[in-house]
């Protein structure tokens, strides 16, 4: 590839299939860069002492996409030698052992692409509205990072759950 064809790219995609850690960590890759950073969210097997079965993910897909933008937005301006970042959220029934969430970031250096990295999956998981069900709850109650954002249906649920 061409140096000069090698623009800086965000790949951002919710879907319901199956995530893929190789598909998403060859999108990042740059001749230009020595360091691919990937972050893999899986669904564990227990939540607070609970056995969980699966998760299930909800997503205001078109806002979580614009705040999907924003956050690679961010990575650029805090980052600026990062090349690509790619950011995959599955939607649906997630089995445990499968990935939830798959982030990847180039960069010529690590440190870089090490720090953008977390802060990717750090706010996502603070400002991005996709709502995760947990298996284990009898209250099958949705539960949404972004809280503030998603209304005060989503701030009582751990009163719910608790009571």
């Amino acid at each position: 590839m061409d140096e000069s064809e090698d623009v800086p790219k965000d790949f951002i995609k919710l879907k319901s299939e199956k995530l893929s850690v190789d598909e998403v960590s060859e999108l990042v890759i740059s001749p230009c860069c020595g360091a691919v950073s990937l972050f893999i969210g899986t669904t564990r097997n227990n939540f607070e002492g609970k056995k969980v079965i699966h998760l299930e993910y909800e997503a205001y897909t078109s806002m979580a996409e614009t705040e999907i933008r924003k956050i690679c937005r961010d990575v650029r301006q805090k980052w600026p030698s990062v090349k690509h970042i790619a950011v995959h959220h599955r939607l649906g029934v997630v089995p445990v052992t499968e990935a939830s969430v798959i982030i990847a970031v180039s960069s010529p250096h690590r440190v870089e692409s090490l720090e953008a990295v977390m802060y990717c999956i750090n706010t996502l998981k603070a400002s991005v509205p996709i709502w995760k069900k947990d298996s284990s709850w009898s209250l099958r109650a949705y539960t949404c990072a972004a809280s503030r954002q998603c209304g005060p249906y989503y701030l009582s649920i751990a009163e719910q759950i608790q009571s």
